[in-house]
């Protein structure tokens, strides 16, 4: 199955950002591609960190969701929704920063909530989204069927995620064939462990990794790390995107490479610690 990560440079438009998800999802379908990534918060990269709060929706409620909706069902793709805020519980106060997947109908197919909430501060840029978000508490995985009926189980983690290995293992019963990790890394801590972060969870899981980022400086000033990359089960990148701005990668989904991986180094059978 051909996968497709798209990467953008969202703007604090989310009307604008809308259309051009729209186009890059239809021009991924355009290549082949069954399954589409969006990065993390496509729709919105703000002034400041409460602006996400005036444009969250209620479930299953609002233009962003809408759009994903009818992108998936009108290009026939798997769309992974990078990610958007979702209020909680009716709050306008609250959001959780939720990954939604759509199937080539348009109906939703799945909904992870972050559950790692970023902070960081080097003394030039801080960063702390529990200050506007409530964290996911579970691991979600769903099977989904490419065109030739094949089954793929699919595991959903968001940016931060990436980081803390014991999330990727919950997802690991059974075992993920493609882990998803929509992101916008910041630059300073892209620069040093996206590459070599999405390599371990790749290896560690032998499985493949498609990653979509936001990459380059925003219009608040903000600059994200981009480098969307796809990952294969030995660790290997199958595709980066190493300029900034918008773009997409792709790579080819095989079964027979991860059962090839598997069955040479069976790592994941080896496993003694309690899991």
């Amino acid at each position: 199955m051909k996968i497709a990560a798209v990467q953008m440079l969202s703007t604090p438009r989310v009307a604008d950002n809308l259309a051009r998800a729209a186009a890059l999802i239809a021009e991924a379908a355009a290549t082949g591609a069954e399954l589409v990534a969006l990065p993390e918060y496509f729709c919105l990269m703000g002034e400041r960190d409460t602006d996400k709060l005036a444009h969250a929706e209620a479930p299953g409620d609002g233009p962003i969701q809408a759009m994903l909706a009818a992108s998936a069902r009108a290009n026939g793709v798997w769309l992974v929704g990078g990610t958007l805020p979702l209020r909680v519980d009716g709050r306008t106060e609250r959001a959780h920063n939720a990954s939604l997947v759509f199937a080539p109908d348009g109906t939703l197919a799945a909904r992870y909530d972050k559950i790692h909430l970023f902070r960081f501060d080097d003394g030039e840029r801080r960063y702390d989204e529990a200050a506007t978000l409530d964290a996911g508490s579970k691991p979600v995985a769903l099977t989904l069927h490419d065109r030739s009926g094949g089954a793929w189980r699919v595991g959903l983690s968001i940016c931060y995620d990436l980081r803390f290995p014991e999330l990727y293992r919950a997802l690991a019963e059974p075992p993920c064939d493609l882990l998803l990790v929509p992101s916008a890394f910041t630059y300073p801590t892209g620069q040093a462990h996206w590459e070599l972060l999405l390599r371990a969870r790749a290896v560690e899981n032998q499985c493949f990794v498609l990653a979509p980022a936001q990459g380059g400086r925003h219009e608040n000033g903000r600059r994200t790390w981009g480098h969307t990359m796809a990952v294969g089960p030995w660790g290997e990148v199958l595709a980066v995107r190493e300029a900034e701005g918008e773009g997409m990668v792709l790579a080819e989904l095989d079964a027979g490479r991860i059962a090839q991986v598997r069955a040479q180094l069976p790592a994941l059978s080896h496993r003694v610690l309690p899991h």
